[in-house]
């Protein structure tokens, strides 16, 4: 069974949270597979990434490349196993995932102001609850993430 955090996104927007997470990510030697709700997220988040200043570098690409094996971050929309062999998944934009068991650790990030984003975490939530997995709940709070009981 896999660890799954639930990241309510209350302070800042996805495009600043997840370089630093994807950050933590790397910084333990791990690989991650970043699962979009929709390919086009996926190619804007791609963007976004390169542009992220904290961390400054994020070596990362969209799935369906040549190099996907070599690649420390595979963005994607699709739930096929990564070829990167990641073990984190961050699930974001709505993404769901059949896989979770297939992984470490899952991060999923959801909107704290997006009424149907929070609804649809709570979905994940309980259908994670009953499948067995570990569960924790974080929020970011002024000094970071806070882990809620």
């Amino acid at each position: 069974m896999a660890e799954i955090g639930f990241y309510h996104l209350t302070r800042t927007p996805l495009e600043q949270a997840l370089p630093r997470l994807l950050g933590r990510v790397l910084a333990s030697g791990g690989r991650a597979h970043v699962l979009c709700g929709e390919a086009e997220r996926a190619r804007a988040l791609d963007a976004a990434l390169w542009l992220a200043s904290d961390p400054d570098w994020l070596p990362h690409g969209l799935a369906g490349g040549e190099h996907d094996p070599l690649q420390p971050i595979l963005l994607g929309a699709d739930d096929a196993p990564p070829a990167n062999g990641a073990r984190f998944l961050l699930l974001v934009a709505g993404a769901d995932s059949a896989r979770l068991a297939a992984y470490d650790r899952v991060l999923d990030l959801f909107d704290g102001g997006d009424p149907e984003a929070v609804a649809a975490a709570r979905r994940r939530w309980t259908a994670a609850k009953a499948a067995g997995h570990a569960l924790t709940y974080w929020q970011q709070g002024a000094g970071g993430w806070e882990r809620k009981a």
